[in-house]
This record gives structure tokens, sequence and C-alpha cells, in this order.
């Protein structure tokens, strides 16, 4: 074994010690840290080499006491790599992950603005009116509960069991991949077409407590969208933004300003009593977002209730 990765695992346990005593004291911000545990065998491994401990030789990449690995390429590296990580899932694929320097790409947009409502049914719907719908995940979580269910029955560390922990593991990664697949062609084709991205804090921890779509919530990926679109617009020169979570974006008339209160979720169109504009929910929330991060509520018409 190389010397480069067994150092590197050391410094990620110091990395892991301060930031324990970090949270511990108050010093950290965030939710608090855990101790340091070892990492399982079952569960996903990896070792870091540095400069020193890797380089690239044409198609493939030469690992100190290892070998030239001839894997698949993704793309193109856009640099010199600085490190290169050997991941291995849980469900026994490998793969490369090269730190490497992005400079960032100026290109001129279609849209100056456009808010983004989030949802279940429909992940995203956008102010001027386009939809994303998200893939479904239906067929593969109900393979999955019933390999558990397989798994849960048979004898604890069996050849048996590692086979289904295996096959639960493909289909858990079948499902990300699915996901991250969707989120990353929607948050591309957003980041480029618009100079100003506006989404909404929602309080996904609050909202995974509601038993009846608490799967359904942790299956969407709304975090993963998020720090998606900001990091791409980042690179893209873009300007991304987050209205807080407690303005009324559902609550309002895009058109008018006027307040009609809380609906139900069941509720999916509503007909304003001041202007008279039948407004679909969501597509009245994204208008509304828009507003509220490009500072343009006041230019709304004051009504009364």
């Amino acid at each position: 074994m190389s010397c480069v990765p067994l150092q590197q695992s050391v410094a990620d346990l110091d990395v892991a010690f301060k930031n324990f005593f970090n949270s511990c004291k108050g010093k950290r911000k965030g939710r608090k840290v855990g101790y340091p545990k070892f990492k399982k065998r079952t569960s996903s491994q990896s070792a870091r080499f540095r400069v020193g401990g890797f380089s690239l030789k044409g198609d493939g990449v030469y690992l100190a006491k290892i070998g030239i690995v001839n894997p698949i390429w993704s793309r193109e590296l856009p640099s010199e790599p600085s490190s290169v990580t050997v991941i291995k899932d849980c469900a026994n694929r490998y793969f490369l992950s090269f730190v490497v320097e992005v400079e960032p790409v100026k290109s001129e947009a279609k849209n100056p603005s456009i808010g983004i409502d989030l949802g279940i049914k429909t992940f995203a719907v956008m102010s001027n009116g386009e939809t994303a719908e998200s893939p479904s995940y239906k067929k593969l979580d109900r393979k999955v509960r019933k390999l558990q269910r397989k798994g849960a029955r048979q004898p604890k560390d069996s050849k048996r069991q590692n086979a289904t922990r295996i096959r639960i593991a493909k289909l858990h990664n079948q499902i990300a991949d699915t996901r991250k697949d969707f989120l990353h062609k929607l948050s591309t084709k957003i980041v480029n077409e618009n100079q100003v991205i506006v989404l909404e804090d929602l309080n996904v921890s609050g909202m995974v407590k509601n038993r009846k779509l608490s799967r359904a919530i942790s299956q969407q990926g709304w975090h993963e969208f998020r720090i998606l679109c900001q990091a791409k617009s980042e690179k893209f020169g873009r300007e991304f933004k987050v209205i807080s979570r407690w303005e009324p974006t559902s609550q309002v008339c895009s058109d008018c300003g006027f307040k009609w209160g809380k609906i139900d979720l069941s509720i999916r169109s509503v007909l304003c009593l001041s202007c008279g504009t039948e407004q679909d929910r969501d597509e009245n929330a994204a208008r509304n977002i828009e507003k509220v991060g490009m500072g343009n509520r006041h230019d709304s018409k004051c009504t009364q209730r």
C-alpha cells in the first residue's frame, strides 16, 4: 500500500476531530457534528492520492503501488488535476474523482430573471409558464422495500444476506443516478437561459416530518438542485438568489397583489376576488418568488382584503 492515501486518511481524521471539538464548543455553525467513526466494510470506501502519488499516462492513470488504471472517461479534464480519489461504492463499483481548477465561462442569457417553485407532483414550475416533471421512482422503490424485507429474514452476515445487500445497493444507485441525471440537465438548462435565478428557502427537515409525504419529498432532491444551481451560477457568471421561507408566495395574487390567505394543498387554482383572474397555484407562486427576488413586489397594485 502506498503511504500517500494513509497520510491523507490521517489528515481527514484530524479535520473530523477539529470539526467535532469546534461543534462542541459552539465555534462551528450549523448542526452538531458527531464523534468520528470507523468506516464499515460494507459502506463506500475511498483512497485519495495527491500530486506525487499519481500521474496521467495517455488514456490511463498511474496510481502508486497499484499501476496504470484504464477508466472509462465521462469527460475531458479541463486542467491538470491536483488530486484523485479512488471510490468504491456499496454496489462494488469503482470511480475516479479528480480535483481540477475550472475558470468561469462568460455567456449571454436569453431571459433577465426567473422564479422557480419546487413541488412533488411537478418538480419545478417556472415563472415563464414552463414546467419540469420529475422521473418516477415508485417501481424501483417498491423493489427496494421488498428486498429489504427479504434481507431482514435472512441470517445475519450470511452469504445470502450479503448478496441481497448488494442488490439493494444497486437499486439505490439506480435511483440516485436517475435523479442526478435529471437534476443536472434541468439546472444546466435554467442557468444557461437566465441571468438571475430565484428560489425559495424550503424547510425540508420540517416538511419530511409529514408521514404521508416524507418518502416523496426525500426522493425529489430539492436541496441538491439548489446546490447545483448555485454552483453553476458561479461558473457561468449568473446571479443566484434565495428568498425567505416566510414570504406568502402562494397566498398573494401575482397580478394585483390581493392576499387571499392560506389555502389547502388540494386546491390547485384560485380565482382572485379583486381582479377576477384565475391563477394556477404553482405558477402564481413562481411569479411571486421572482417578484420578491428581484425586489419589485411594491410595483403591484395595493388592494384591501
